[in-house]
């Protein structure tokens, strides 16, 4: 449920509540002055009338002189009159009469009660005459008169009631929506700003208005944009100084390592000549020198993708011969069990496929356990290589950050024959083709690196 109408019900309830209370209270005070005022004169009008009847006839009266006190009595209404057993009605229906009506009468005291009586509401008020003082049996005069008019004011007043009610509701509703738009409408530039932030622009702020929390909260938001701005900023020059440094010094690196590489070529071509130890430093110097320049190399891929200047040089070649020569080329051939169906066909760069096959193998041969394999099948409109090893696989602590640069699962291996980026780079390679590089493991142990890349080149 939304804020807006969390407030919109709290304001609908709140009016429902407010006006049930003034209008029901104000309707029942009036519904009975009403009523009661009607009763008492209608027990006026009808004990004014009985009053004239006086000095009355001596008993036994008659039939015709109870119809004659009837009459009397009725004026413009109906009445009855009871002496006795005997009961004369002047026009009345005595059906009306209850006997708890007639009980209160014959008690000697002035009584009235509202009946239904033709299709309305009417009002039946009964008093009793004594003949004498000392007199028991004294004459019971009972007078029907219309009560429409007081009930229909009854009605009158309730739908007045509702109609109040209902005016109330609309406007609590109408203020409600009003206060919730002043309440949501910096909530919402708040959200709006929130989601700027996160999509990085972190220059986004939200308007402060006023002097109450939610401008607390808006100035608050804002300083803590600025102040994020500000770190992030620092951080991207600090990160953009280090990859430029990292550039220039693999860019300068690259002319003394060509020469050093060079001379180390022709001292590997004599080191079977040199004496022992002579040999051995020749040789060292050769390794850590092609070490190096793999290295240097490395890092410069690496600056390529971080500025984005990597691009693919997109060619229709036959996968699997494209395997099969990086196999060869690095002598993986005769530790590599290759399933390379002929004639799947794509079209990618060769040299970057080249780069995912060497590390992946590469990979798996220095850290996972023969056999290694390596399978190659076509899936819809993508690509499928899959290398996969023998050893013990990948813990649950390496596999979030196989990809990862400079990461090694043993961190006490700082000196070993990788620098940490082969398989970063593998998986840059990947995307750029817009394809994906996933690591796992084995049902039967082992890791298994799945590169799917798409057919046609498209990303």
């Amino acid at each position: 449920m939304t804020l807006r109408l969390r407030l919109l019900l709290a304001f609908g309830f709140l009016s429902i509540i407010t006006a049930v209370a003034v209008a029901g209270a104000g309707y029942v005070r009036a519904r009975d002055a009403i009523v009661q005022r009607a009763q008492d004169n209608a027990v006026v009008e009808i004990t004014n009338r009985v009053e004239q009847l006086y000095p009355l006839s001596p008993r036994p009266l008659s039939t015709s002189a109870l119809e004659r006190i009837a009459g009397r009595v009725s004026g413009r209404t109906d009445a009855a009159v009871a002496y006795g057993n005997s009961l004369s009605a002047g026009g009345m229906d005595t059906s009306v009469i209850t006997p708890e009506l007639r009980s209160l009468v014959s008690s000697g005291r002035v009584g009235w009660q509202r009946v239904p009586y033709s299709g309305g509401v009417w009002l039946v008020v009964g008093m009793q005459l004594r003949l004498t003082s000392g007199d028991t049996s004294g004459i019971e005069v009972y007078v029907l008169r219309p009560f429409t008019s007081e009930v229909e004011f009854v009605g009158e007043l309730a739908f007045n009631a509702w109609l109040i009610g209902g005016a109330g509701l609309l406007l609590a509703l109408g203020l409600g929506f009003l206060a919730s738009r002043g309440v949501l409408r910096p909530v919402r530039e708040l959200q709006l700003a929130a989601w700027q932030l996160g999509q990085g622009d972190l220059a986004a702020r939200v308007p402060v208005r006023g002097r109450d929390e939610l401008a607390s909260v808006a100035t608050t938001f804002n300083s803590t944009a600025s102040s994020l701005e500000h770190y992030v900023g620092e951080l991207q020059r600090m990160e953009a100084d280090a990859r430029r440094f990292v550039a220039d010094v693999s860019h300068e690196l690259r002319t003394p390592l060509a020469a050093m590489t060079a001379v180390t070529d022709v001292l590997d071509a004599e080191t079977a000549a040199l004496p022992g130890v002579g040999g051995q430093a020749a040789r060292l110097v050769n390794r850590e020198t092609q070490k190096l320049t793999r290295l240097v190399n490395d890092l410069i891929e690496v600056t390529r993708f971080d500025s984005g200047t990597a691009a693919l040089a997109l060619d229709d070649v036959d996968v699997a011969e494209v395997v099969l020569s990086c196999l060869r080329m690095r002598g993986f051939s005769a530790d590599v069990t290759a399933s390379l169906p002929p004639g799947v066909r794509a079209r990618l760069d060769p040299r970057r496929l080249d780069v995912i096959v060497a590390n992946l193998v590469g990979n798996a041969l220095r850290h996972g356990s023969s056999p290694v394999t390596i399978r190659l099948s076509a899936e819809d409109s993508f690509l499928v290589i899959e290398v996969a090893d023998s050893g013990p696989g990948l813990s649950s602590e390496v596999l979030p950050h196989v990809f990862a640069r400079f990461y090694k699962a043993d961190s006490a291996r700082g000196r070993s024959e990788g620098s940490g980026l082969g398989l970063a780079i593998a998986w840059e390679n990947a995307r750029l083709h817009g394809g994906t590089l996933i690591a796992a493991n084995r049902p039967g142990g082992g890791a298994v690196f799945t590169l799917r890349l798409p057919l046609d080149g498209e990303k």
